[in-house]
């Protein structure tokens, strides 16, 4: 699934192409990925608007509009792009929805698992109210982030997943956030000392920044806007490298689950917790 900075880049993708730009109706041949409101009324609410802005909260693309802010969220497969009415592209074979735009062109949405979905509100916060902190912001702060830890037991790498605590962030930054931070991912959250926080504060948003100026990690389905790969794949430390030796100490990385998820880290790097 796209994270944080795959959702990031596509945003930065979309403003030039979509800001200004009036919406004159829409299309869906799949009814679940329109998630609210009914697609009548989503019809006949989009119709008129323009687009005012493109942002980012969490893993969703909101794009504010006159009334209403359209929401996009791409799931494991999801792909947004403004094409011409009469453009071809590989990825329109999965299209289950555009919105009409003014000048000839669509907001495509491609969506092969069909796993995503478009909904319009007039505030966000009604469709997802409890999204953690955003880890690139100022109120990600140190003693949030502590306090916060103290009140959970489960392992550092699941929490880190839940979006309720911090959000934005998956599975391989989460995976490449703890290696730096030197923390075995089935640590204990309200284990982490004073020096472990400090690190893994300072390393999440590090490896978010670095995800966003290589335009996201284009593994399986993530492709940019414009349909090119990001580079962020070709950086990473330990995710998916399982068996390559570590980039710090040598050792081969290894692979287990946690939280249901694929989670590579070092052995040596990230000692396992010693058991009580």
């Amino acid at each position: 699934m796209p994270e944080l900075p795959e959702v990031e880049t596509v945003v930065r993708g979309l403003r030039a192409p979509l800001v200004g730009r009036t919406l004159a109706g829409m299309w869906y041949d799949w009814p679940r990925t329109i998630r609210t409101p009914d697609p009548a009324d989503f019809a006949a609410r989009i119709n008129g608007q323009t687009v005012h802005a493109v942002e980012r909260r969490a893993k969703y693309i909101l794009c504010q509009l006159d009334h209403d802010i359209l929401v996009v969220h791409l799931k494991m497969t999801g792909r947004l792009y403004v094409a011409a009415d009469t453009a071809v592209h590989d990825a329109d074979r999965w299209v289950h929805f555009y919105a009409q735009l003014d000048g000839g062109q669509q907001l495509r949405f491609s969506d092969a698992r069909k796993f995503g979905f478009v909904a319009l509100v007039t505030d966000f916060a009604t469709l997802a109210p409890d999204l953690g902190v955003e880890p690139l912001s100022d109120d990600f702060t140190i003693a949030l982030m502590q306090a916060r830890l103290q009140r959970h037991h489960k392992s550092i790498k699941a929490l880190l997943l839940d979006q309720n605590f911090v959000a934005g962030v998956g599975n391989i930054y989460a995976d490449e956030a703890l290696h730096r931070a030197q923390i075995h991912p089935l640590r204990a959250a309200d284990s982490l000392n004073t020096a472990e926080i400090a690190r893994l504060h300072t390393t999440i948003p590090a490896v978010l920044f670095e995800g966003i100026e290589r335009e996201g990690a284009s593994i399986n389905w993530y492709r940019k806007p414009d349909g090119s790969n990001g580079s962020a794949q070709k950086f990473f430390h330990v995710y998916d490298r399982a068996g390559e030796p570590c980039l710090t100490c040598g050792s081969p990385i290894a692979k287990i689950r946690v939280a249901q998820r694929g989670t590579h880290f070092c052995p040596t790097c990230q000692p396992a917790p010693v058991a009580v």
